[in-house]
């Protein structure tokens, strides 16, 4: 294990090189890291607050998550960091049994997730389909946007959180109200004309900039980071987490941290997906599972509430132009900074402009397309879009993209079990052959017994599987019962053209009496009587 991770160290794509660190790059880099590191700021605040913990609890995750998933990573150009995904996980569990309970329960998390990494399991995201991609991502920007709502409330009322960070306080109303939408509608408007002008400043920065000067400047009585909570601080001291080393304590925390490990890896791998195709690459999954799972055990003996990617400061740092391991780096050192000597400066900072900020990534994260071609995809996966899309903002992503799964498998299932037929012809022997198009499997077992004319078939029957596979348990059972009604008729069934998986499969159920190696390539029909009273009948 350890020599595994040495090796992703070595090839975590650390090394300087002309290509990084040139300075007109190291500009770029640093300055997106300063904007990421700015809208990092009340995220983690407000996420806590979601969690029932300290403001720097999750300040302290944000640094230490960010920190080490942006030197180890599997994608150069990803942030994370404390979200809301885990933060209304950990709710229950700080409330029953308090922020010590909490802290081990990040540090178990962590040594989940090193495990999945290790065993290469992170590789299973492939099998999330592209609506459920798209339903994440949409269901994600809603939920961004819903967590920006909590600011246009009146600091300092929130009482229970609504979900997804976004408070049940007191509402602005008149001027106030109005000053904070028309500040949150100015930073959107310099984030997309400036470009247009400039490159020098990524368009964020630009737009924080610009709207903290007009409010500092004419001293406009709006909310701003300071209204939220004081982010000054220490540096995170090791703490070893009191809690009790029993069973009851593991029994306690174990539930909590499978569901944090997976809703963690999960988002982590689907924004690695997303980033991953904003810059042209692939790959590193299990890497960031040991880079997520490196990160939560550290920050968790650090006084930190977890955390994972975050697709909302992804998008800020690769659409300011952030595209190696230094503007991660650099942003969670900036966040460090704040804390310990800039608490004073950053708490100056309007809430409407990081507000702004964000409903801008909504914009940019959601997938508008989506909405096009609803009409031209198959409904069952327009369905799966809306699914996954409600289902993340109404509950938790990792329950989204599992149900998405599932709904997916079920409906590729069905259409296949559809596709089973045969065409049967009698050779120069007088037997009867069914040849056998599309899979056997579970879901094609009925259509597939159905075929078969027993009564009317000749002495000799044979099946050829050349245009078909035998896949699971319930096929074979399938092929046993097919065989078993020949047989009380007195008539014999042979198997002919099986692949070399489908031929180890029949052979390991006993099915078969294999007298010669069968051709995957079917230059050679060679043909297999069936045992019956194998499987049995249920």
């Amino acid at each position: 294990m350890f020599a595994s991770l040495v090796g992703r160290l070595e090839d975590a794509d650390l090394k300087p090189t002309t290509t990084n660190f040139t300075p007109d790059r190291l500009r770029i880099e640093v300055l997106s890291g300063l904007t990421v590191a700015l809208a990092l700021v009340p995220e983690a605040v407000a996420f806590a607050f979601v969690a029932g913990v300290e403001p720097l609890v999750g300040l302290y995750a944000a640094f230490i998550v960010g920190l080490i998933t942006a030197l180890i990573g599997g994608r150069p150009g990803m942030i994370s960091g404390a979200t809301g995904a885990l933060a209304v996980v950990m709710v229950s569990l700080v409330a029953l049994h308090g922020v010590e309970y909490l802290f081990a329960t990040v540090v178990l998390m962590g040594l989940i997730q090193l495990v999945v990494g290790f065993m290469h399991w992170g590789k299973f995201i492939r099998l999330v389909p592209h609506p459920v991609m798209l339903g994440f991502v949409n269901g994600l920007a809603i939920v961004i946007f819903l967590a920006q709502l909590g600011q246009f409330q009146v600091p300092g009322t929130a009482g229970e959180s609504g979900g997804h960070g976004m408070a049940s306080g007191e509402w602005l109303s008149g001027t106030p109200l109005y000053l904070m939408l028309a500040l949150t509608a100015l930073t959107m408007a310099i984030i997309w004309v400036w470009p247009k002008i400039t490159n020098l400043i990524p368009a964020p920065l630009a737009g924080i900039g610009i709207v903290a000067l007009i409010v500092i400047g004419f001293g406009l009585n709006v909310p701003v980071v300071g209204d939220l909570a004081s982010i000054e601080g220490g540096l995170p001291s090791f703490h070893i987490p009191a809690v009790p080393l029993t069973l009851e304590t593991f029994y306690i925390i174990l539930p909590y941290a499978l569901i944090l490990a997976a809703i963690g890896l999960i988002e982590s791998l689907l924004t690695l997906n997303l980033v991953g195709e904003i810059v042209g690459k692939r790959g590193g999954a299990s890497q960031e599972c040991v880079a997520q799972g490196v990160a939560n055990t550290v920050t968790g003996f650090f006084g930190g509430m977890g955390g994972c990617a975050m697709i909302g400061q992804s998008m800020i740092n690769v659409k300011s132009g952030g595209r190696t391991r230094i503007a991660g780096t650099v942003a969670a050192l900036f966040l460090l900074g704040f804390i310990l000597f800039a608490s004073g400066l950053i708490e100056m900072i309007p809430l409407a402009a990081l507000v702004g900020v964000m409903f801008m990534v909504v914009i940019g994260t959601f997938a508008w397309n989506s909405f096009k071609i609803m009409t031209k995809v198959p409904r069952m996966d327009a369905f799966v879009i809306v699914l996954v899309t409600v289902v993340t903002v109404m509950t938790d992503l990792a329950t989204a993209v599992v149900v998405g799964v599932i709904v997916s498998a079920l409906a590729y299932a069905w259409q296949n079990a559809k596709r089973i037929y045969a065409t049967t012809e009698v050779d120069d022997a007088g037997a009867k052959v069914y040849k056998i198009n599309g899979p056997l499997f579970f879901g094609s077992t009925d259509g597939f017994v159905e075929l078969f004319d027993v009564a009317a078939d000749p002495a000799s029957v044979i099946i050829d599987f050349q245009n078909s596979r035998v896949a699971d348990q319930s096929a074979l059972q399938a092929i046993e019962t097919v065989a078993a009604k020949y047989q009380e008729q007195g008539k014999a069934i042979q198997l002919r053209h099986l692949t070399k998986d489908c031929h180890q499969l029949l052979s390991r159920a006993g099915h078969l009496v294999v007298d010669s190696d069968d051709d995957p390539d079917y230059e050679v029909a060679v043909d297999y009587s069936v045992r019956t009273g194998i499987i049995g009948g249920h």
